[in-house]
C-alpha cells in the first residue's frame, strides 16, 4: 500500500485500483464536539506512526440514510475527514504535479457525505486529476444560529469554515499526493455549488483555489433573521433553551430530531409561506462579516473576477423531488397562484410558463417553475454576474432524459453528477439515470469527465466562455425526449426573459 506524508503524520491508502490510489478518511481538523462544538475548526493534532486510511470517515450528524453511503451513528465525532484519489506514480509522471479538484457534496446543508457512490474519484483521477472529497458540519451543527453567552462566541456558517479548513489542508498537503497546490479547482452540486459560490467571495478562502465548478447552485442564502427564527423553532422542538448553554447541553441527536420535527411542521402548515413549499431550514447566512451578502451581488461587484467559473444546471431540476415525494403537491391553479405569491413571484412568471408549454399540466408547470426558481435561474444569474464583472465564465445545461423508462427519467436534480464523475455504471446510482447506462450514456459521461478534467487543468472546458448568458456559448449535455415530459428549456432565452422582473434577496421568514 502507498504511504503519504502530511503535516499531521503519515497516512497509508488502499492498494492501487485501475491505476489509482485511494486514501480515505484522512482527518483534516479536530472533531468539532466537546469544547470545540459550535466553534471554528481547529487544525488536526499530529499522530505517531502511520495511520491506515482505507475506509471513509464518519458522516456528519443527520437522519438521512442514503443508498450505498454510511449512516451517522450517535457518538460519531471524528467527522471532519477527507478522501484523496491520486494516479499511481510511475512512468515519469511523479515529477509532474497534477491539477487538483476538490468536491463539496450537496444535501440541503442537512444530509449527505463524501462517501456517496456518485462521488468516487477514480475515473476523474484516471483523467489526470488529484481528486479530494470531504465531510463538513451539516444541519444545526454547521449552520444553526448559536447565541453568544457573552464570553464564548460561536461563528455562523461553521460548515463553510470547515470547507475552508479542508481547502487549507489541500494547500498544505496535496503536493505529497502528486497534486499542484497552486492549481486547485473547487467544485460542488446543489448546496455544494452554492457553497462554492460563497467561498468565491469569502475573505477566508482567498487564494485557496483558482477555478470553480457549480452544478445546480441553489439560492438565495439566508438572512440572519431567518436563522434566528429557525433557532427558536429547533430549540423548542428539542426541548432546550434557545441559549448558548442550552444548545451546548443538547446532544447532536436531539438537535437532528428537533430539526426534523420543525421540517415536518412546515410541511403540514400551508400557511407557513415559502417554507411550506420548500422546508429547507439551514443554509449559509449573509451575516455581514464571514459572508457579507448573497454571493450574487458580491460576484457582480467583481469580488471573484480572478476565479474561472464553470456553471451547469439541469433542465428539469425539481422533478426529482416530486419522484421521491419530498415536495407539496400542486394540482390546481389556485394552489399554483398561492405558491407564486409565497415566493414573491411576479404574475408574469407563471403566466409565461403557461405560454411556453400550453399543453403542460399545473403539476408540470409547478415543477418547472420551482426548479428554475431555486436552481436554474439562480445558476444563470451567477453566470451573468460573473461574466459582467470580467470573470471567465462557462455555462452548460444537462438535458439528458430517458423516455422509455416507466415512469420517464428526467433531466432532474443530481442526474448530472454520476455522469461528471464517470460513475454511471454503479448500480447504486441507477435510480438517478433510469437503469443501466446505454452506450450513448457512456459517451456522454466521457465528454463530461473530459470537460471537468480540462477545465481543472487549463480553464478551458471545450467551448467558448460567455460575455453574458447567450445561446451560442452554452454547452447542452444530452437531449430532451418528448416521451419524458415537456421541455420548457427548448427556448432558453424566452424562459430567462420571464425572470427579469424577479430579484433574489436573502431568504427571510
Amino acid at each position: 500500500m502507498s504511504v503519504f506524508e502530511t503535516v499531521s503524520g503519515r497516512v497509508r491508502g488502499r492498494a492501487p485500483d485501475r491505476g489509482v490510489v485511494a486514501v480515505l478518511g484522512i482527518p483534516y481538523a479536530e472533531p468539532p464536539f466537546g469544547a470545540d462544538r459550535f466553534r471554528e475548526p481547529r487544525p488536526r493534532r499530529a499522530w505517531e506512526g502511520t495511520r491506515d486510511c482505507v475506509e471513509y470517515g464518519p458522516v456528519s450528524p443527520q437522519s438521512a440514510e442514503l443508498p450505498g453511503a454510511p449512516r451517522w451513528s450517535p457518538g460519531d465525532e471524528d467527522i471532519l475527514a477527507l478522501n484523496v484519489w491520486t494516479p499511481e506514480r510511475g512512468n515519469g509522471t511523479e515529477d509532474r504535479p497534477l491539477p487538483v479538484l476538490v468536491w463539496i457534496h450537496g444535501g440541503a446543508y442537512t444530509f449527505g457525505s463524501s462517501a456517496q457512490p456518485d462521488f468516487d474519484g477514480t475515473v476523474l483521477a484516471r483523467a489526470g486529476l488529484v481528486v479530494v472529497t470531504f465531510n463538513y458540519r451539516l444541519g444545526f451543527e454547521g449552520f444553526g444560529h448559536v447565541p453568544s453567552d457573552g464570553e464564548d462566541t460561536c461563528p455562523p456558517n461553521r460548515g463553510l469554515l470547515d470547507q475552508i479548513a479542508a481547502l487549507e489542508w489541500v494547500r498544505d498537503n496535496i503536493a505529497s499526493f502528486g497534486g499542484e497546490p497552486d492549481n486547485v479547482t473547487v467544485a460542488g452540486q446543489s448546496a455544494g455549488a452554492t457553497s462554492v459560490a460563497c467561498l468565491m467571495v469569502m475573505d477566508g478562502a482567498r487564494g485557496l483555489f483558482r477555478r470553480a465548478i457549480a452544478h445546480s447552485a441553489v439560492g438565495p442564502v439566508f438572512a440572519p433573521e431567518l436563522a434566528e427564527h429557525v433557532l427558536q423553532k429547533v430549540a423548542a422542538s428539542a426541548g432546550v433553551p434557545a441559549t448558548h448553554a442550552g444548545l451546548a447541553a443538547a446532544s447532536p441527536l436531539a438537535l437532528v430530531q428537533g430539526s426534523d420535527a420543525v421540517v415536518d411542521e412546515y410541511r403540514k402548515d400551508p400557511h407557513s409561506g415559502h417554507l411550506y413549499w420548500d422546508p429547507v431550514i439551514f443554509g449559509p447566512v449573509a451575516d455581514g462579516r464571514l459572508l457579507r451578502a448573497d454571493p450574487l451581488g458580491l460576484i457582480a461587484a467583481g469580488e471573484a473576477s480572478d476565479v474561472d467559473l464553470l456553471v451547469c444546471h439541469t433542465t428539469q431540476e425539481y422533478w426529482l423531488f416530486d419522484a421521491v415525494g419530498s415536495c407539496a403537491e400542486v394540482t390546481t391553479e389556485s394552489e399554483l397562484a398561492r405558491l407564486a405569491m409565497d415566493f414573491g413571484l411576479p404574475d408574469a412568471v407563471p403566466e409565461g410558463y403557461r405560454r411556453i408549454a400550453p399543453e403542460a399540466s399545473v403539476r408540470e408547470i409547478r415543477l418547472a417553475l420551482c426548479g428554475d426558481l431555486m436552481y436554474g435561474e439562480y445558476s444563470n444569474r451567477l453566470v451573468a454576474a460573473h461574466a459582467r464583472s470580467g470573470g471567465r465564465t462557462f455555462l452548460s445545461r444537462f438535458a439528458r432524459q430517458r423516455g422509455e423508462a416507466e415512469p420517464g427519467v428526467y433531466a432532474w436534480h443530481c442526474a448530472d453528477v454520476p455522469f461528471a464523475f464517470g460513475n454511471i455504471a454503479d448500480e447504486r446510482v441507477q435510480f438517478l439515470i433510469g437503469g443501466p447506462p446505454t452506450p450513448e450514456d457512456h459517451r456522454l459521461s466521457a465528454r463530461l469527465v473530459a470537460a471537468w478534467a480540462e477545465f481543472a487543468a487549463t480553464g478551458e472546458p471545450g467551448w467558448q466562455p460567455v460575455g453574458d448568458v447567450s445561446g451560442d456559448a452554452i454547452r447542452i449535455w444530452g437531449a430532451a425526449d418528448p416521451a419524458a415530459g415537456p421541455d420548457f428549456w427548448r427556448d432558453g432565452e424566452a424562459l430567462r426573459e420571464l425572470w427579469n422582473t424577479f430579484t433574489y434577496c436573502p431568504a427571510r421568514h
